[in-house]
């Protein structure tokens, strides 16, 4: 991956543990240190319930770390942070607001005006391809769709940092496929920088920029990759397979 000179995220030596069924403490996230550069597509890959989100939680400030630190530009988290914005598995979109209405839902709640929000969200709908459902409720919407929807909202908000929780896990393989698609896509038109999580080595280096291996439980970095593929990539690709061949000889995770 080409070196991005502007560092946007510090995470320093940061560790998290939780008392067990013995009441002891039991380490979730090990001694973690990881930079974060401006407009890369980070992906951090590893089982599940390896720690994976105990880690994603402290980056965006809703869980506090026991040791060190998270740093965007400059600034320690330590609490919710408006410039992470966050794309999970499932959507908790609002069940009686419609499309536009849940992807300006943060814009309204902070009094910006109508006109330039409205303009905003209408961008992102165009770009992940909502035209027309505007005035739609999420229950007329398919898995894919919803999804669409919530990374809308999510660039709607404008962060500086977009974190997304294994956010096709849920959705079949057609559609899965579909929506790796649609964030290349929208990547190339809005580049930002991306944390995206997940278990499937194929994902992974179908988006990443860098790929981080993380250990099973507790979670502890196993290996960085560089994904010096151009995008879009090839399944085919001989560095895409060889890549792919030692990611899943370092690991047990699904293709």
């Amino acid at each position: 991956m080409e070196q991005k000179y502007l560092t946007r995220l510090k995470i320093s030596n940061i560790s998290k543990s939780f008392p067990n069924k013995e009441g002891k403490r039991e380490l979730a996230v090990d001694n973690i240190s990881l930079d974060v550069y401006d407009g890369e597509f980070l992906v951090l890959l590893g089982p599940g319930r390896c720690g994976k989100s105990v880690l994603l939680n402290m980056i965006a400030g809703l869980m506090k770390p026991d040791e060190g630190k998270v740093v965007l530009d400059g600034e320690e988290i330590t609490k919710p942070n408006p410039q992470m914005g966050m794309v999970f598995q499932k959507t908790g979109l609002l069940p009686w607001l419609t499309v536009m209405d849940n992807i300006t839902f943060g814009p309204r709640q902070r009094g910006e005006s109508k006109k330039i929000y409205t303009e905003r969200a209408q961008k992102y709908i165009d770009m992940v391809g909502l035209t027309g459902f505007e005035k739609s409720y999420p229950y007329q919407l398919s898995g894919g769709m919803k999804q669409r929807v919530g990374i809308a909202r999510a660039y709607t908000n404008e962060p500086k940092i977009l974190i997304m929780d294994e956010p096709f896990g849920a959705l079949d393989a057609q559609t899965r496929y579909s929506m790796e698609q649609e964030v290349q896509n929208i990547v190339e038109k809005d580049r930002r920088t991306i944390i995206f999580v997940t278990n499937n080595i194929e994902e992974a280096l179908m988006l990443g920029d860098r790929i981080i291996l993380f250990t099973n439980y507790p979670a502890r970095i196993k290996k960085i990759y560089d994904v010096n593929i151009s995008k879009p990539r090839d399944t085919m690709d001989r560095t895409f397979l060889m890549l792919r061949k030692e990611i899943s000889e370092n690991t047990d995770l699904a293709l």
